[in-house]
This record gives C-alpha cells, sequence and structure tokens, in this order.
C-alpha cells in the first residue's frame, strides 16, 4: 500500500505508549525482541492474535475492541501507514488499551521479532500485494512457503492462520503453500459474503471490492505439529506442485 507522507506519523508514534519500532529501535537487529511480547500487555496469558500487514487497521481496531479477552498484535511495514492505525485504534479503544501492541516489523524477517516463547494462537493474513505481475516476485507474498515456516517457529501447536484476499492467483498459490508448509485446512470458500463467514471485520479494502462485486475467498488453515523437511528460501511454486496441493484439497476454482 502506497501512501503520502504524514509528517505527524512518525513523532505520534514515538509518543505512544504501545507501539514498537521492530525495524530501527535499540532492539530491532539482536532478536532481542523475541519472547518478550507477552509481558508488554495488561494481561500476558490472554490468547494471542498477530495480523501481519494491519495497513491502516480499519478493520483490527473494531476486532481489539470488541474482543478485550484477546492480545492483539498488529504489524505493518511503514510508519506513515502505521500512523493512521494508531489514529484509528485510539478512536475505537482510546488512548493506551491494554489489549494491542502496534509494531513497525519487516514482516520477510518476522522470525527475527517473534519467537517460540511469544506463542501466538492465531495469525491474521488479509488483502496482501498479490505479487503476481512477475514470478520472481512470488517470495514477497506474506503467504509464501518461507513465510509459512517462519510464522511456525512461533504459532502454538494447532495454532492458526487466517487468511482473505480478492485475488484468484494469490488464493490458489496460497492454498498450495500452506499445504506444503505443513497446515490443514479448517475451511477454505471462494465467496465469504455469502458464504456468511463469521467472525468477519470489513476493511476498507475489503468494502471496496465487495462494492464492485468481487468475491473475497477466504481460509483457514491449522498447523500440523510435525514441519515438513524442506529448504523454503528455495522454493518456486510450479504448475505440477500447485495441481497436486489443489487436488489433495479438492478445491477448484469456481465458475
Amino acid at each position: 500500500m502506497h501512501m503520502r507522507t504524514k509528517k505527524w506519523a512518525r513523532p505520534e508514534l514515538q509518543a505512544c505508549p504501545f507501539f514498537i519500532d521492530a525495524i530501527k529501535g535499540p532492539d530491532a537487529k539482536t532478536g532481542a525482541l523475541r519472547g518478550t511480547w507477552r509481558p508488554r500487555f495488561a494481561n500476558p496469558d490472554l490468547p494471542l492474535h498477530i495480523e501481519m500487514g494491519c495497513g491502516k487497521a480499519v478493520s483490527t481496531a473494531k476486532m481489539i475492541a470488541d474482543n478485550p479477552g484477546i492480545n492483539y498484535i498488529a504489524a505493518d511495514l511503514s510508519a506513515d501507514i502505521l500512523g493512521v492505525a494508531r489514529r484509528n485504534i485510539v478512536e475505537a479503544c482510546g488512548e493506551n488499551p491494554g489489549n494491542v501492541q502496534l509494531v513497525m516489523a519487516d514482516i520477510c524477517f518476522v522470525d527475527q521479532v517473534f519467537g517460540p516463547e511469544d506463542g501466538a494462537e492465531r495469525i491474521y493474513i488479509h488483502f496482501c500485494n498479490p505479487w503476481t505481475e512477475h514470478p520472481k516476485h512470488e517470495k514477497r507474498r506474506l503467504t509464501h512457503a518461507r513465510q509459512l515456516m517462519q510464522y511456525r517457529s512461533f504459532l502454538k501447536e494447532n495454532g492458526e492462520i487466517w487468511f482473505k484476499t480478492d485475488d484468484d492467483t494469490l488464493f490458489e498459490d496460497s492454498l498450495a503453500y500452506f499445504d506444503l508448509c505443513g497446515f490443514e485446512p479448517v475451511v477454505i470458500g471462494s465467496d465469504l459474503h455469502r458464504d456468511g463467514f463469521s467472525p468477519n471485520y470489513i476493511s476498507e479494502h475489503e468494502e471496496k471490492y465487495t462494492a464492485l462485486g468481487v468475491p473475497i475467498k477466504y481460509a483457514v488453515f491449522r498447523m500440523k505439529p510435525e514441519a515438513p523437511d524442506f529448504d523454503p528460501t528455495r522454493f518456486r511454486l510450479t504448475p505440477g506442485i500447485k495441481k497436486e496441493a489443489l487436488d489433495k484439497l479438492n478445491y477448484r476454482k469456481p465458475e
């Protein structure tokens, strides 16, 4: 997501009691943030959910406000976007909600930010960049195999990943990634609003594309205990691998 520079964003984030800079902050390069997240919340024992690429957090703010019994981490790369996210969270939840941390992080290296001790019960990946312009861009996807293997390192046993997208190619490719990386499907659907999937918090992006008549594809995957044995950094999805995975999941693209 591209956004105009907001001069007020960084000063507001630096003054925010629930913001952590995991890119340029004092502990960003050392991995020292791993295992430190639960004590940052008012109640460290609550379930932990992490959103990768939270954007402006329009839907995230509603989710946080509605679920005080869950701790949330909302992560994104851009200070300008996170500045808007902070304002939306404050508007919905107050100046210092005890169940949220806003994190500036490069999700490509997210296993240097979160570790096994953090133990997330759920990860959200909603409307990430599909990176369909060029095959070499595939590894940038937040659902790519090398990302999913990183998420495994800090998901709890039976932890889940909730995924939404309006992009058909990204959705089908991602189903294959999940299968290859040791995740089993809980639910897979090609039209979230037709199916009435709940709970569902609607972002500006989802509202826009739903109004245009674009079906929202969605899936929930649960992590299997045993990790597959392959090098995700060298992995590339071929048509054969993709077809085999989609056949295994009994997924057929809607007509």
